[in-house]
């Protein structure tokens, strides 16, 4: 019997396709892919494979993109600055922990391809990205993985969307990899996901662990977890239910220790100073992280982080009411580029 979730993926593909995306494989290193949707002038109309041997060029072409952002000096000839399709600015979209990169953003990476190079990576062991040869299952290994990815490709700078699960990684992206991120807007996360808001979200949700709530083995389970995360209450029959089950909670044994990965023993974990504008979109009826707890951790952020509240909207805010979550977010893009822009003129 076909697969109803799996038979829409192709759809999907020939839109992003028809968006100008094409589908990368980039080989991190032996036994180490990341899948990553890109602009097509990464590659051919079939897609292809990066592997480790090609980050010369792109650490070149990264340089020469970065080069080409700087404030120009002299007269007309040093004013000319790089043209192309690899002069727009670059927005990377990581997804949460329920479906990959291409499913989660189908709503939102269509209103974003005209006016910027766009990149959507499969975190390792969603969609197609996978490694053989790490046991490290942190968020951080996940920032860096996305950071090698993007040198591969030739990325130095850019501006991350992240959204739960993203979210997290982009944090740490951002942390760690200030002179690669120019800004985050982050949906529905946390800076880190201590042991303390862990047990406070189980708690509230009624739920007995986070591998119970994220990673359902039942119809009961799943239909529970879109229950706490959407707003409206949504109809589905039960072989759509069966179907996403099977389609899209593949690699369990790893994405449990992901779980587990994200679990920071620390109580007090401090946030961190960071140097980027940052961006919260956050749905107003959001049950996984309450909008309490967004506004309290905008006060942690200080004055670089805005919050922005979507009404009847849930944790799935960008899949429920997506155009109110493209315009929040297409209105932090551009004022980010407006100040680098003056910034540099």
């Amino acid at each position: 019997m076909v697969n109803l979730i799996e038979a829409q993926k192709p759809l999907l593909t020939g839109m992003m396709r028809l968006a100008g995306l094409r589908p990368i494989d980039v080989e991190l290193e032996p036994g180490t892919t990341m899948h990553v949707w890109a602009p097509k002038h990464h590659a051919g109309k079939k897609g292809t494979t990066i592997s480790p041997h090609d980050a010369s060029a792109a650490a070149a072409a990264a340089g020469e993109d970065a080069a080409a952002t700087k404030k120009p000096s002299g007269g007309p000839r040093g004013s000319r600055r790089r043209k192309g399709p690899e002069a727009k600015p670059n927005v990377v979209l990581i997804h949460g922990f329920a479906a990959e990169g291409n499913v989660t953003f189908q709503f939102n990476f269509g209103v974003l391809v005209s006016r910027y190079n766009v990149y959507i990576p499969d975190l390792l062991f969603f969609g197609k990205s996978s490694t053989t040869d790490s046991a490290d299952r942190s968020p951080e290994f996940q920032a860096r993985c996305v950071a090698a990815a993007l040198a591969r490709l030739g990325v130095a700078r850019c501006d991350v969307v992240g959204f739960s699960y993203g979210g997290m990684v982009a944090f740490k992206l951002a942390e760690a990899r200030p002179d690669l991120v120019r800004s985050l807007a982050v949906s529905g996360s946390v800076v880190a996901m201590t042991d303390a808001v862990n047990r406070e979200t189980m708690e509230r949700l009624g739920a007995g662990s986070s591998a119970e709530l994220l990673m359902p083995e039942t119809l009961q389970g799943l239909k529970a977890l879109f229950s706490v995360s959407m707003y409206r209450k949504m109809w589905f029959p039960d072989r759509m239910y069966k179907d996403y089950l099977k389609a899209m909670f593949t690699n369990r044994k790893e994405r449990l220790e992901l779980l587990q990965g994200l679990l920071d023993s620390n109580m007090d974990a401090k946030i961190p100073a960071f140097q980027q504008k940052i961006m919260l979109i956050w749905g107003e009826e959001d049950k996984l992280f309450d909008i309490e707890l967004a506004k309290k951790m905008k006060e942690q952020l200080g004055e670089n982080c805005y919050l922005q509240g979507i009404p009847k909207a849930g944790h799935l805010l960008h899949l429920e009411r997506p155009c109110a979550y493209n315009r929040q977010l297409g209105r932090f893009l551009a004022y980010v580029n407006s100040q680098e822009n003056q910034a540099t003129s």
